[in-house]
């Protein structure tokens, strides 16, 4: 059975659907908002040649008016079916389409509550399949009851219980849900503080760039600045004439200022993000709410967690921090990949997250291994071509001594360090229920994967791995991959010997059955 079906012939059901609530058009008409400045402002530059300044606020309000119109068609058209064995989304004003979804592919059901849908009692309700293309099912708004109603019987309907709770029936919390993690406002802060972000740069520089056409000036153009300056009475000899002492202190001041802006950009998008977060456990999974202004109410059930991650970096390493995230068919955000279980955490605090999902932390049996560090090696004398080729070019077109130019061999050190820094952190091992694979110097993970998980094993190498008696060994999980490379071939192929015997003795079904 395929995950959707986007296309049939009958779109007209035997019964009326149910449709998203009438209020949901004011949310998602203010949420649209911005996407209307641009043909709006368009409009504007249009009707000013006209000379009525009358034209402005009509042209302003037409626009307005003519998303809203569209934006209510668009709901008129909108009805979603909850049958007995998929749910079904009917859309389109022109172009209709149907998307069914089987209970069994839906991996997720979440919650979203932006401010204003919050304001007003509602939530948007996304389904995910698990299937990759990004543009799973969702209902945009609901009331929260029934945003917890479709939930529950989704869950109910997986697990094969055909009675599904009545619409009217008052949203149910897990009452076997009990706290596993949770942060309180100073570990968000603190958080914040180790999440240092120079994105509003990028923003701010992002809409110079989109808006400078409003401007009666190049926002770039430096010589304009420059005149503004003498306008004002500062002349290029002042701006020069400053003292070393004085432009140090200047230096001191923007590098400071840019420090205090990446912490506060850092400080402010956590709080957002992780504000309440809370993660509980329930008989069958997890369920984590988090967010300031966009609450999110996501519940994953254990069964569907295949890896886990544990993250950390050199700074967060040294106070105890690290974050813990769960390799899973189903996305959990447009920016995160992976289920976020623990983002600010102690290690003792991981490992009690990752033991409810069944993975258990290193016990000093995995048998850790380095790999061979000639795997490495190669890589680095892959640059000394480029480096050749570029003192030869200096030399030929440029008439640079061959003396100075044979410094370019000095830019071996930085990718040499870098890979001496890769090849000492990076381990691999085994133990007899899970594998593991740790990599990276300055953002450092450990993957962690139970050996009946494991979907498919592969064996690869290269024309240099084979000349070398190396290979890598990718494990194919369900959501993500897991690879342990530089191997000797005689381990890696000892190692998925012993993986797939392991996994050959377990009825993958009965541990992956839906629930």
């Amino acid at each position: 059975m395929n995950e959707a079906v986007d296309a049939v012939e009958d779109l007209t059901p035997a019964v009326d659907g149910e449709r998203l609530h009438i209020s949901g058009l004011l949310v998602g008409f203010v949420s649209g908002l911005p996407q209307l400045v641009f043909p709006m402002v368009a409009a504007i530059f249009g009707v000013r040649k006209a000379d009525n300044p009358v034209l402005i606020p009509i042209v302003i309000a037409a626009v307005l008016l003519f998303s809203l119109f569209f934006r209510w068609l668009a709901w008129l058209r909108f009805q979603y079916f909850v049958g007995e064995h998929d749910i079904r989304v009917e859309k389109g004003i022109l172009n209709r389409t149907a998307r069914s979804i089987p209970y069994e592919r839906i991996q997720d059901v979440s919650i979203e509550q932006k401010p204003l849908a919050r304001m007003m009692g509602l939530g948007e309700v996304k389904f995910e399949t698990g299937g990759g293309d990004g543009d799973d099912a969702k209902l945009s708004f609901v009331t929260l009851e029934e945003a917890n109603r479709l939930r529950a019987l989704i869950r109910s309907r997986k697990a094969g219980i055909a009675v599904a709770a009545p619409a009217d029936a008052p949203a149910h919390v897990e009452e076997d849900a009990h706290p596993i993690f949770a942060m309180d406002g100073k570990r968000v802060f603190v958080f914040g503080l180790y999440s240092f972000s120079l994105v509003i740069f990028a923003v701010l520089g992002g809409l110079a760039q989109q808006f400078d056409f409003l401007l009666p000036f190049d926002f770039w153009d430096f010589k304009h600045w420059i005149g503004l300056a003498e306008e004002r009475g500062v002349s290029v000899n002042q701006i020069n004439g400053v003292g070393l002492f004085a432009q140090l202190i200047l230096a001191f001041g923007a590098i400071t200022s840019l420090i205090f802006i990446g912490f506060a950009t850092g400080v402010v998008r956590t709080i957002l993000r992780e504000h309440g977060f809370r993660l509980d456990q329930t008989a069958k999974g997890f369920r984590r709410r988090r967010g300031l202004f966009t609450l999110t109410d996501v519940i994953m059930p254990t069964h569907r967690v295949q890896a886990a991650l544990v993250q950390t970096g050199p700074f967060r390493k040294r106070r105890g921090w690290h974050s813990l995230k769960f390799v899973s068919l189903a996305q959990d955000s447009k920016q995160e990949a992976n289920y976020v279980a623990a983002p600010f955490a102690t290690l003792d605090e991981v490992w009690r997250i990752a033991k409810a999902a069944a993975i258990a932390a290193p016990d000093g049996d995995e048998r850790m291994q380095r790999g061979a560090a000639t795997y490495w090696l190669t890589q680095l004398l892959f640059i000394v071509p480029v480096l050749l080729t570029a003192m030869a070019a200096l030399v030929i077109f440029a008439d640079a001594p061959i003396g100075r130019t044979t410094l370019l061999l000095l830019l071996l050190f930085l990718p040499g360090a870098l890979f001496w820094l890769d090849w000492r952190q990076y381990r691999f091992g085994l133990d007899d229920h899970q594998l593991y694979v740790r990599r990276g110097w300055w953002r450092q993970q450990m993957t962690i994967a139970p050996q009946v998980k494991v979907q498919s094993v592969e064996i690869a190498q290269g024309p240099l791995s084979r000349r070398q008696g190396l290979a890598s060994l990718r494990f194919g999980i369900a959501g993500g991959t897991m690879e342990m490379i530089a191997l000797p071939l005689a381990t890696a192929v000892a190692i998925r010997d012993a993986v797939m015997e392991k996994v050959a003795a377990v009825d993958y079904s009965a541990i992956n059955q839906s629930r």
